[in-house]
């Protein structure tokens, strides 16, 4: 009948209350089965649904099966006989369920899909004629809560939507899915058609019948677990003030006119959240800490969080510590996420039993890659294919979304990469994955090589094709591809360091050494030059292991500021160097000596190293290295507060740049720049000249972020920001402060955390003040200090 909603009462559904029931009863579908004599799929399919419910011996079954009595026992044949309505067909179409499981997260999603059911319902007639129905289409992952979600929103959105909420198993992984005629015939039942007008206009009239009767109402209909748009597209009503929500693992890209809701994993918060909700509030607050490692071992993925609740919840008496302790190592994490007949492999499996041999393949084969992410030309090296082949290959991963895509890269899903890795096991030669295993370790290490040697002096970019079809025709083309590729190409240093390929391991850490002042918070560099100083050590090569030794003492120096640790290091250099005869590592060494005894406030020790290292460079003809250490004199002249005679160093250092400019590398000159104008605005500050202060840190600043140095950048608009408070020009501050936050991962994490901290300052004295900022006595300045 028009208007009259297909939805009951507030009540739950039988296979909802059934599976509430067994859990509370501690039983597996397999437990249920051998105590009430029902099969185990019967079961299964009563509990989500694909069955409205039971004939009444089946119901009594069940109930004896788990040993209900009294109230329990009546609730469970109630549901049964409520179940058991026109409501429902046998072809996978029925009203949206009433019971469903506690609902979190995505409310991002679910808030546009009421947004745009709130737009459908104020913009269009309330007959619905002439109405064009909202279609959105929800994909993501197996198991990302693609039909959770759905279902959840059509209840939501049943008051603006009166006239019927029908959902619609599309059942697109089968291997014969339902015709679309069979389906429109039970969404036409579902919405009370009478069978006597269904057997009136016979199956030819069906299609109009269909269409006629959505033009009609003011409904919603998911479309849920559809195989593709060929699907998909004969159930589209053509008019209709309706809302047509499709979900699918696949992208559907060729619908047209639709809004896209692309899921992935949850936030942390909401994943523990769901998996609280398995709990009692008491054990969900104690518990909380191993609640965090659970929902990180499932990956964040709905499926993999239900099934852990699920096993919470029927394990009562257990701490959640067991749960985290069986989820931990990464070769039995699939299995322990299988409760009952529900397990994610089986989710995955039915994604990857539609692939291509080629996509399959490149799947299996992407467990070999050691970071969370790939990109087509890392994707080509792995599986022997060409580039716009391997394009092709990840693409189709990517719509049956077994991959997520960020940018230019493909990412695998945690507990995608386990399910990847045991079809490898399962599928490829031991020799087959060895090979694409060293393949692409070679090529990563390889292209690190061409790709660091963009920044050291004698080398540029690469004048012949680069490797693995990889554009690294620039320094910035080098930086964004090591940057891009950093987890995959460390783990690829790692594997060489254990394999004792000392020349590789050495190879690429002296390719990188002038790369690493270009992303100097990264974190993996004392890590990378420690090894290579093993290395060097092994092959005994005396020279190297100094080199080595001196790029260490620049790590714990500058990256983590170990100075003493960065004395040891370059100690050890300098005694090497010296043995070996080596006047450029002598030099460098004092300079990293005098650098650190600079930060420990020993300006004289750091004056007689730095004044050694000049020396020896200039011997040398080392004009790099003669660069670093006029700016290093300046630097010892301005922190010992030696200001005027400072700014002539840098001023010196200036001079000394425009002089040799033609035989020194454009990016070591502008580096060296944005630390020269930086200091000088320091020796400005000293000597109260503000404006010429800020005005050499802004040049300092400008210079960073157009070469993409971020992590100085961070630092230059932080001594920037506390030069303006001191001003008591608090707005441009708060600019410096915010463009500091914005920076993304590749900035100073200290000095991120002080911008932030200095931002609330700004923020609560403007909300204090009334927006009124008091310049006098700079009280800005002291509130944020």
């Amino acid at each position: 009948m028009a208007g009259e909603s297909v939805t009951s009462a507030d009540e739950p559904d039988f296979g909802s209350l059934l599976r509430g029931l067994r859990l509370e009863a501690t039983l597996t579908l397999e437990g249920l089965a051998e105590a009430s004599g029902v099969c185990v799929r019967a079961i299964g399919d009563l509990e989500r649904g694909r069955r409205a419910a039971p004939r009444p011996r089946t119901a009594a079954a069940l109930a004896e099966g788990l040993s209900l009595s009294g109230l329990d026992r009546q609730k469970l044949l109630t549901a049964a006989r409520a179940g058991r309505s026109d409501g429902y067909t046998p072809v996978g179409v029925q009203a949206v369920p009433q019971g469903m499981p506690e609902f979190v997260g995505r409310q991002r999603e679910l808030a546009r899909l009421v947004r745009l059911a709130e737009e459908m319902s104020s913009g269009r007639a309330a007959d619905g004629l002439g109405a064009q129905p909202v279609l959105a289409a929800v994909s993501g992952p197996p198991g990302a809560g693609k039909t959770t979600l759905a279902l959840h929103a059509a209840r939501r959105l049943a008051d603006h939507f009166p006239d019927g909420q029908v959902v619609v198993d599309m059942q697109g992984l089968d291997a014969e899915p339902p015709h679309a005629g069979e389906l429109m015939t039970g969404v036409l039942r579902a919405l009370r058609v009478p069978d006597k007008e269904l057997l009136r206009v016979g199956a030819q009239g069906r299609i109009d019948l269909y269409r006629q009767t959505l033009a009609a109402r003011r409904f919603v209909l998911v479309l849920d677990n559809a195989r593709d748009e060929a699907q998909v597209r004969p159930l589209l009503p053509g008019s209709g003030a309706g809302i047509v929500v499709v979900t699918s693992r696949r992208m559907l890209t060729d619908l047209e006119g639709v809004h896209r809701l692309p899921l992935d994993g949850f936030e942390p918060g909401e994943a523990t959240a769901l998996l609280s909700t398995f709990l009692d509030e008491e054990r969900a607050s104690t518990d909380a800490g191993e609640l965090e490692k659970i929902a990180r071992y499932c990956g964040y993925l709905p499926l993999a969080l239900r099934l852990a609740g699920s096993w919470l919840a029927a394990h009562r008496t257990w701490p959640a510590r067991q749960l985290a302790e069986r989820l931990a190592p990464d070769d039995s994490r699939l299995q322990a996420l299988d409760v009952g007949d529900t397990r994610v492999s089986t989710a995955f499996g039915l994604s990857y039993r539609q692939l291509s041999v080629e996509a399959a393949r490149l799947f299996r084969l992407l467990a070999v890659i050691p970071g969370p992410d790939v990109s087509s030309a890392g994707a080509a090296q792995l599986s022997g294919q060409g580039l716009f082949d391997a394009e092709d290959t990840l693409e189709e991963l990517v719509e049956t979304g077994l991959l997520g895509v960020a940018g230019d890269r493909y990412r695998l899903h945690d507990l995608l990469r386990l399910y990847a890795g045991t079809r490898l096991r399962a599928e490829e030669a031991p020799d087959a994955v060895a090979y694409a295993r060293t393949a692409v370790r070679e090529w990563l290490l390889r292209t690190t090589v061409v790709a660091g040697r963009c920044f050291e002096p004698g080398y540029g970019a690469p004048t012949a094709a680069s490797p693995g079809e990889v554009d690294l025709s620039s320094a910035e083309k080098g930086r964004a591809w090591l940057q891009a590729e950093g987890a995959n190409w460390l783990a690829a240093f790692r594997e060489a360091a254990k394999a004792g390929d000392h020349a590789a391991v050495v190879e690429v850490a002296e390719s990188l050494h002038w790369f690493s002042d270009e992303w100097i918070f990264w974190g993996h560099w004392p890590e990378v030059f420690a090894a290579a100083a093993s290395s060097a050590k092994a092959l005994g090569d005396t020279v190297q292991e100094a080199t080595q030794l001196n790029y260490l003492a620049w790590a714990h120096l500058i990256c983590e500021g170990r100075y003493r640790d960065s004395l040891v290091d370059s100690a050890q250099a300098l005694a090497l160097a010296e043995r070996a005869g080596d006047t450029s590592q002598q030099a460098w060494a004092h300079f990293y000596q005098a650098s650190a005894y600079r930060r420990l406030s020993a300006y004289e020790n750091a004056a007689d190293h730095m004044a050694r290292a000049s020396r020896l460079f200039a011997s040398a003809d080392d004009l790099h290295g003669g660069l670093t250490t006029l700016h290093g004199r300046a630097l010892v002249l301005l922190q010992s507060g030696r200001s005027e005679e400072a700014l002539g160093a840098f001023q010196d250092t200036l001079a000394f740049i425009e002089e040799k400019s033609d035989r020194l590398e454009v990016h070591i000159v502008t580096f060296a720049l944005a630390g020269i104008y930086s200091g000088m605005a320091s020796a400005y500050k000293e000597l109260r000249e503000w404006d010429e202060a800020v005005a050499s840190m802004r040049k300092s600043t400008d210079l960073s972020r157009q070469t993409g140095n971020t992590g100085m950048e961070s630092r230059h608009l932080n001594a920037l920001g506390g030069m303006l408070l001191d001003l008591g020009r608090t707005s441009e501050a708060r600019e410096a402060y915010a463009r500091i936050v914005s920076l993304g991962p590749y900035a100073d994490p200290q000095t991120v955390r002080e911008a932030i901290t200095r931002l609330d300052a700004i923020d609560a004295v403007a909300e204090e003040e009334g927006d009124h900022l008091v310049a006098d006595g700079c009280p800005m300045a002291e509130a944020t200090r």
